[in-house]
Protein backbone atom coordinates (compact mmCIF):
# COMPACT_ATOMS: atom_id res chain seq x y z
CA UNK A 1 0.00 0.00 0.00
CA UNK A 2 1.38 3.32 -0.40
CA UNK A 3 -0.24 6.08 0.78
CA UNK A 4 0.66 10.45 0.69
CA UNK A 5 -0.34 11.22 3.72
CA UNK A 6 0.26 9.13 7.19
CA UNK A 7 -2.64 7.12 8.32
CA UNK A 8 -2.96 6.23 12.07
CA UNK A 9 -6.05 4.47 13.44
CA UNK A 10 -8.84 2.59 12.04
CA UNK A 11 -12.03 1.89 13.97
CA UNK A 12 -13.91 -1.70 13.71
CA UNK A 13 -17.44 -1.81 14.97
CA UNK A 14 -20.56 -3.78 14.62
CA UNK A 15 -22.68 -6.14 16.44
CA UNK A 16 -21.62 -8.85 18.01
CA UNK A 17 -20.84 -12.09 15.45
CA UNK A 18 -20.34 -9.78 12.67
CA UNK A 19 -16.44 -10.29 11.64
CA UNK A 20 -14.71 -7.38 13.82
CA UNK A 21 -11.69 -9.93 15.36
CA UNK A 22 -11.61 -11.97 12.28
CA UNK A 23 -11.24 -9.14 10.37
CA UNK A 24 -8.54 -7.15 12.29
CA UNK A 25 -6.58 -10.38 12.50
CA UNK A 26 -6.86 -11.49 9.11
CA UNK A 27 -5.04 -8.02 8.21
CA UNK A 28 -2.79 -7.74 10.45
CA UNK A 29 0.62 -7.74 10.06
CA UNK A 30 1.62 -8.47 13.85
CA UNK A 31 -0.10 -10.68 16.33
CA UNK A 32 -3.28 -9.46 17.02
CA UNK A 33 -4.15 -8.28 20.51
CA UNK A 34 -7.76 -10.22 22.10
CA UNK A 35 -9.79 -9.59 24.79
CA UNK A 36 -11.71 -12.36 24.58
CA UNK A 37 -13.58 -13.81 27.43
CA UNK A 38 -16.36 -16.60 27.28
CA UNK A 39 -19.78 -15.78 26.39
CA UNK A 40 -22.25 -15.92 29.41
CA UNK A 41 -25.36 -13.88 27.80
CA UNK A 42 -27.08 -14.47 25.25
CA UNK A 43 -23.75 -14.05 22.96
CA UNK A 44 -22.82 -17.78 23.81
CA UNK A 45 -25.85 -18.62 21.38
CA UNK A 46 -23.72 -16.90 18.61
CA UNK A 47 -20.22 -18.02 19.62
CA UNK A 48 -18.08 -18.86 22.51
CA UNK A 49 -15.95 -16.19 23.43
CA UNK A 50 -16.49 -12.58 22.80
CA UNK A 51 -14.38 -9.30 22.73
CA UNK A 52 -14.78 -7.54 26.04
CA UNK A 53 -12.45 -4.25 25.64
CA UNK A 54 -10.76 -4.23 22.17
CA UNK A 55 -8.81 -5.92 19.66
CA UNK A 56 -5.80 -4.80 18.03
CA UNK A 57 -3.97 -4.83 15.09
CA UNK A 58 -1.08 -3.00 12.87
CA UNK A 59 -1.64 -3.05 8.84
CA UNK A 60 2.07 -1.80 7.52
CA UNK A 61 1.97 0.41 4.76
CA UNK A 62 3.96 0.25 2.07
CA UNK A 63 5.76 3.83 2.83
CA UNK A 64 6.29 2.92 6.19
CA UNK A 65 3.32 3.94 8.07
CA UNK A 66 1.48 2.17 9.89
CA UNK A 67 -2.20 2.13 10.24
CA UNK A 68 -3.40 0.65 13.60
CA UNK A 69 -6.78 -1.01 13.54
CA UNK A 70 -8.99 -1.08 16.56
CA UNK A 71 -11.96 -3.29 17.26
CA UNK A 72 -14.65 -2.57 19.68
CA UNK A 73 -16.84 -5.01 21.73
CA UNK A 74 -19.70 -5.66 19.87
CA UNK A 75 -22.26 -5.89 23.31
CA UNK A 76 -23.64 -2.54 24.23
CA UNK A 77 -22.68 -3.28 27.96
CA UNK A 78 -19.19 -2.85 27.00
CA UNK A 79 -20.38 0.75 24.90
CA UNK A 80 -18.09 2.75 27.20
CA UNK A 81 -15.20 1.63 25.68
CA UNK A 82 -16.43 2.86 22.22
CA UNK A 83 -15.73 6.59 23.39
CA UNK A 84 -12.40 5.63 24.58
CA UNK A 85 -11.36 3.75 21.04
CA UNK A 86 -12.81 6.20 19.23
CA UNK A 87 -10.29 9.43 19.94
CA UNK A 88 -7.50 9.53 17.71
CA UNK A 89 -9.45 7.43 14.69
CA UNK A 90 -9.47 8.94 11.04
CA UNK A 91 -12.62 6.27 10.16
CA UNK A 92 -15.43 3.42 11.14
CA UNK A 93 -15.63 0.03 9.59
CA UNK A 94 -18.91 -0.96 10.46
CA UNK A 95 -18.98 -4.80 10.08
CA UNK A 96 -22.59 -5.96 9.54
CA UNK A 97 -23.95 -9.38 9.69
CA UNK A 98 -26.50 -10.11 6.86
CA UNK A 99 -27.65 -13.46 8.74
CA UNK A 100 -29.06 -11.48 11.38
CA UNK A 101 -32.60 -11.06 12.27
CA UNK A 102 -32.68 -7.48 11.16
CA UNK A 103 -29.13 -5.93 10.40
CA UNK A 104 -31.06 -2.70 9.35
CA UNK A 105 -31.67 -2.00 12.87
CA UNK A 106 -28.01 -3.25 13.72
CA UNK A 107 -26.88 -0.59 11.38
CA UNK A 108 -29.23 2.05 12.66
CA UNK A 109 -27.99 1.51 16.13
CA UNK A 110 -24.47 1.62 15.35
CA UNK A 111 -24.55 4.89 12.61
CA UNK A 112 -26.44 6.77 16.12
CA UNK A 113 -24.30 5.69 18.59
CA UNK A 114 -21.12 6.61 16.34
CA UNK A 115 -22.76 9.53 14.18
CA UNK A 116 -20.39 12.50 16.23
CA UNK A 117 -17.22 10.07 14.97
CA UNK A 118 -18.88 9.36 11.40
CA UNK A 119 -19.64 12.99 11.09
CA UNK A 120 -16.02 14.19 11.98
CA UNK A 121 -14.19 11.30 9.81
CA UNK A 122 -16.04 8.73 7.96
CA UNK A 123 -17.61 5.47 6.97
CA UNK A 124 -18.05 2.31 5.18
CA UNK A 125 -20.00 -0.44 5.52
CA UNK A 126 -18.58 -4.34 5.09
CA UNK A 127 -21.65 -6.98 4.90
CA UNK A 128 -20.73 -10.05 6.15
CA UNK A 129 -22.24 -13.74 5.85
CA UNK A 130 -23.89 -12.73 2.53
CA UNK A 131 -22.86 -16.27 1.26
CA UNK A 132 -25.43 -17.64 3.64
CA UNK A 133 -28.16 -15.37 3.05
CA UNK A 134 -27.94 -12.92 -0.16
CA UNK A 135 -30.90 -10.75 1.31
CA UNK A 136 -30.82 -7.70 1.98
CA UNK A 137 -29.07 -6.82 -0.84
CA UNK A 138 -25.93 -4.01 -1.05
CA UNK A 139 -28.56 -1.94 -2.66
CA UNK A 140 -30.61 -1.94 0.11
CA UNK A 141 -27.87 -1.28 2.55
CA UNK A 142 -27.00 1.80 0.73
CA UNK A 143 -30.60 2.66 0.33
CA UNK A 144 -30.83 2.57 3.66
CA UNK A 145 -27.36 4.78 4.68
CA UNK A 146 -28.66 7.67 1.91
CA UNK A 147 -32.55 7.88 4.00
CA UNK A 148 -30.76 8.49 7.06
CA UNK A 149 -28.44 11.35 5.34
CA UNK A 150 -25.26 9.38 4.81
CA UNK A 151 -23.38 8.39 1.58
CA UNK A 152 -20.76 5.53 2.24
CA UNK A 153 -19.11 2.74 0.07
CA UNK A 154 -21.09 -0.79 1.01
CA UNK A 155 -18.98 -3.79 0.30
CA UNK A 156 -19.95 -7.53 1.00
CA UNK A 157 -16.94 -9.28 2.62
CA UNK A 158 -15.83 -12.34 3.92
CA UNK A 159 -13.90 -11.04 7.60
CA UNK A 160 -11.86 -14.05 6.80
CA UNK A 161 -10.02 -13.09 3.11
CA UNK A 162 -7.53 -10.42 3.88
CA UNK A 163 -7.98 -9.49 0.64
CA UNK A 164 -11.94 -8.74 0.86
CA UNK A 165 -11.02 -6.60 4.50
CA UNK A 166 -8.20 -4.42 2.30
CA UNK A 167 -10.74 -3.49 -0.27
CA UNK A 168 -12.83 -2.03 2.73
CA UNK A 169 -10.15 -0.24 4.02
CA UNK A 170 -8.84 0.92 0.74
CA UNK A 171 -12.62 1.91 0.43
CA UNK A 172 -12.50 4.09 3.59
CA UNK A 173 -9.51 5.37 3.16
CA UNK A 174 -10.64 6.55 -0.53
CA UNK A 175 -13.79 7.95 0.82
CA UNK A 176 -11.86 9.77 3.70
CA UNK A 177 -9.20 11.25 0.77
CA UNK A 178 -10.26 10.25 -2.92
CA UNK A 179 -6.62 11.67 -3.76
CA UNK A 180 -4.89 8.54 -1.72
CA UNK A 181 -3.06 5.75 -3.75
CA UNK A 182 -2.76 2.21 -2.23
CA UNK A 183 -1.95 -0.87 -3.39
CA UNK A 184 -1.58 -3.99 -1.94
CA UNK A 185 1.27 -6.89 -3.46
CA UNK A 186 -0.03 -9.15 -1.05
CA UNK A 187 -3.42 -9.11 -1.86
Amino acid sequence: MKTDQVYDKLIFTGPVGAGKTTAIASISDTPPVRTDACATDMTSARKPETTVALDYGVLRLDDGGKLHLYGTPGQERFDFMWEILVRGGIGLVLLLDNTRTDPFQDMRFFIQRFHPFIDATGLVVGVTRMDLKATPSLEAYYNSLEQLGIRAPVLEIDARRRTDVVLLVQALLFHLNPGVLMEESDA
